[in-house]
């Protein structure tokens, strides 16, 4: 389902005027940042398209607020394109040696100054005769408020330069990520609006009519730019460079970034952007990107401006964790137990540093409660390891056609008919008949995986072989092959055959858990396998338990005890360990020794710089800890590592204990 390019451009121009208004003069956005550029990006590309040329019809900043004294700019304040990849940011390159040639000056040395761009509100500030005058808002550009009277508030802006000069310059006001979190909890406790971001507190912290506000919120400057600047009596030099304008900014007094950083050439610029992203949420300011302005004033002049922005600089984003696409489809996915699960497919988009084309919709209750429909454009999000999924959908961008997704009846790659129910009690559907060719294959891939028996070197590709070769009918049959019936396979040599012949007599000896695993039983995963291997220490115990017992055990219930209760009473299910069990070695888990950590939950997020995810989770089997993959009041430790997801907020909304790398390694050893 699509809309006429013409209609959705009509659409994206009304949806960003309208959340344009929320963000910058009411100061209460709806979307974030980086959906709002998804959109902008989006609606360039189209007018392109359509119209031949970017017009940029879109909101430009905010009106001036009548409760503020008006304030007209001496020198127009702008706001910077965006460039979103190194291949953006080589074509802005392209286009500064384009016109340095235009204007005689080809092949002319061209290095950058990068900072890193700070999520706050754009100050204007001026001193007359080393004396703070005045500081205004941006505003649209050209008119902004008067906000001296908050401004003076600001511990790092100085009243009084060190020397008598007359200045203006621009600078980023911000709130400390901590100071952000101290005062949302004040508003809450207050039963007052709480803040979506922390530069929308620094905003509303800076339009207050009350500096007694303003100041009890710690608000901080960071300078960056110089608009104006007369020596006067002083033998100040005027700067030649962006590099000179920040450290005559130092010398007068007033705060600049330590992060500033000189770059001769744009492969150094792209080299420190990656260094930058990582430490994304380090910085006890938020950001979003890095700014790279052309460092010599001289050629600033030259490049000038266009319509929109100068062409000497330009704002490099960081890779974004949520963005907007459009949902193409919807396919339900038949998993290896039977369950059913619909996921979007998307128009490609990157998001998080990979191009993503879909998202999971979890199950029907989830596409009913968000009204997720084929062609809604939707917010997706990717942080981290964890699945890209819809967070929303934006409902001024809907076709006027659509309608509500209905589950079919019968779903390709079930058994039978192919036909589907919902799991009584649950949000989930399956199928009726687990029989299918295609979910044979989906359970002997992941009887084969690192998860299960490990059979390293046999993968998907060669169980498809072996059984289109008629092989194999089951898993029993791998452990039958030998090297004389894979030699003929096509791909297979003598010493690749021996290869899988060595992988899988050697997963012939499992663990229980490992066991449980490739069994495929609902609801049954790695950790669940594990605390079930523990708590009955053998197979023969566990097939002859009660669904009660299986309950019982301490994160299983009720569900996951049904079903592992008759997994283990089905005809076929028992025919097939009688016959798989004589070609293995299960080992049974040893019996382990109570430590202060036993039974201790822990929750692991983002990604750990020595220690990978499985390495982690050994760790914490060894201290007798136990593995969840979500928070909640009963966790009692969540391991943050870079780029975390949602589970360090909810860990931190929840009061549950947070460890860093090196507390972790220390608490577990």
């Amino acid at each position: 389902m699509k809309i006429p390019d013409k209609d959705r451009l009509a659409q994206l121009r009304e949806t960003i005027a309208y959340h344009a208004k929320k963000y910058h003069e009411d100061q209460a956005p709806e979307i974030s940042d980086e959906v709002y550029d998804a959109l902008l990006q989006e609606t360039l590309k189209l007018e392109k398209k359509v119209e031949g040329k970017s017009t940029s019809g879109v909101a430009d900043g905010a009106r001036a607020n009548g409760a503020f004294a008006k304030v007209k700019h001496q020198v127009r304040q702008w706001s910077f394109d965006n460039v979103f990849s190194y291949e953006e940011l080589q074509d802005w390159e392209s286009r500064l040696n384009r016109i340095l040639a235009e204007a005689d000056r080809d092949g002319e040395f061209i290095d950058f100054v990068c900072e890193h761009k700070i999520d706050g509100l754009k100050l204007i500030v001026e001193y007359k005769d080393g004396q703070l005058a005045r500081a205004s808002t941006r505003g649209n550009g050209r008119v902004g408020e008067d906000v001296t009277h908050t401004a003076k508030t600001i511990k790092t802006l100085p009243q009084t330069l060190t020397a008598e000069v007359d200045l203006i310059c621009v600078g980023e006001v911000w709130l400390g990520v901590k100071d952000f979190e101290t005062l949302n909890k004040a508003q809450e406790k207050a039963g007052e609006n709480t803040f979506a971001n922390p530069r929308n507190a620094a905003a509303g912290s800076l339009r207050q009519l009350d500096s007694q506000v303003s100041a009890a919120r710690n608000l901080s400057l960071t300078c960056y730019d110089i608009d104006h600047f007369e020596a006067r009596k002083t033998k100040l030099a005027v700067p030649e460079t962006q590099w000179e304008e920040l450290q005559l900014l130092q010398k007068l007094g007033l705060p600049t970034s330590k992060y500033a950083k000189r770059c001769k050439d744009l492969a150094s610029v792209q080299k420190h952007y990656e260094s930058l992203v990582p430490k994304r949420d380090g910085f006890s300011f938020a950001i979003d990107g890095m700014v790279i302005k052309v460092n010599r004033v001289d050629q600033q002049h030259l490049l000038g401006y266009t319509a929109k922005g100068p062409r000497f600089g330009i704002a490099y984003k960081l890779p974004a964790e949520q963005v907007t696409t459009v949902v193409q489809g919807v396919t339900l996915q038949v998993g290896r137990t039977g369950v059913v699960t619909p996921v979007a497919e998307l128009r490609p988009v990157l998001v998080a540093g990979s191009t993503v084309a879909r998202a999971t919709l979890h199950n029907e209750d989830f596409i009913k409660e968000k009204d997720i429909r084929v062609g809604d454009t939707v917010v997706i999000q990717k942080a981290g390891d964890v699945i890209p999924e819809v967070v929303e959908v934006i409902t001024s961008l809907r076709p006027g056609s659509s309608t509500s997704y209905r589950f079919p009846k019968k779903v390709a790659g079930c058994g039978g008919d192919g036909s589907i129910e919902r799991v009584p009690g649950e949000a989930a559907y399956r199928c009726v008949s687990l029989d299918s060719d295609q979910l044979r294959r989906q359970r002997l891939y992941y009887l084969v995986s690192k998860h299960a028996f490990d059979m390293d070197g046999v993968g998907p590709r060669i169980v498809d072989q072996l059984l289109d070769a008629d092989l194999i009918k089951n898993a029993v049959d791998l452990f039958t092959l030998t090297i004389d019936e894979l030699e003929p396979l096509e791909g297979f040599k003598e010493q690749a055959a021996k290869n899988v012949i060595e992988a899988i007599n050697k997963s012939k000896e499992v663990e229980l858990h490992r066991l449980l695993i490739a069994l495929s039983i609902d609801g049954v995963g790695e950790e669940t396998a594990r605390v079930i291997a523990e708590r009955f220490g053998s197979l023969e115990t566990l097939a002859s338990a009660s669904s009660d017992e299986i309950a019982a055990i301490h994160g299983i219930g009720g569900t996951i005890g049904e079903a592992a209760f008759a997994w283990f009473r089905q005809k076929e299910n028992k025919d097939f360990l009688a016959a798989l069990t004589p070609h293995l070695t299960i080992k049974n888990p040893a019996k382990r020794t109570a430590t202060t950590l036993t039974d201790q939950t822990f929750v692991l997020t983002g990604t750990l710089e020595t220690l990978t995810r499985d390495d982690a989770k050994k760790l914490i089997r060894q201290a007798g800890g136990k593995i969840s993959s979500s928070v909640s009041t009963k966790t009692h430790y969540v391991v943050v590592g870079s780029d975390p997801g949602s589970k360090a907020d909810k860990a931190t909304e929840l009061g549950v204990k947070t460890l860093d790398e090196a507390s972790f390694k220390r608490l577990v050893s």
